[in-house]
């Protein structure tokens, strides 16, 4: 089942992201200041929403919504970041329905433009998934400055 995450969901939702730093980045991130960026999101959904997908009462996957306004297309393109399912329940599905539930509630809602995410140049895997689901490749490339 997917559904729109709730407060209650909070650990889980730092514990999902915790993870996904390790595997991805071989990052340890610093838990209280996770669980502070991850409330104050789950409290302010001018910042984004996250959906979880529940299978046997339990969080197995988690994908979150930002936003960014494009004045040249006068719509909001939703970003799909920290996206995450347990190596136990990878390869059935879970990360497919995630994405086509939010690509469902985007083409509804006729203010957002488009889905944009972005993925580690090396990891293929995922780069394959995405473009089987119908993302093509961006002809830009991400810079960034961070504090």
């Amino acid at each position: 089942m997917i559904r729109l995450a709730q407060e209650k969901d909070l650990d889980k939702i730092v514990e999902l992201n915790f993870l996904l730093a390790q595997e991805t980045e071989d990052l340890t991130l610093d838990t209280n200041n996770l669980k502070l960026g991850v409330n104050e999101l789950l409290n302010n959904p001018l910042r984004g929403k996250y959906y979880v997908y529940e299978k046997d009462g339990d969080i197995v996957g988690q994908l979150l919504i930002t936003y960014e306004w494009s004045d040249w297309r006068n719509g909001d393109f939703w970003w799909i970041q920290s996206v995450y399912v347990r190596q136990k329940y990878r390869n059935q599905g879970v990360f497919k329905e995630l994405f086509e539930f939010v690509k469902r509630e985007a083409l509804e809602n006729k203010e957002v433009c488009g889905l944009r995410l972005y993925v580690e140049k090396g990891n293929r895997v995922a780069k394959n998934v995405y473009q089987s689901l119908g993302m093509q490749h961006s002809i830009y490339d991400l810079y960034e400055w961070e504090k």
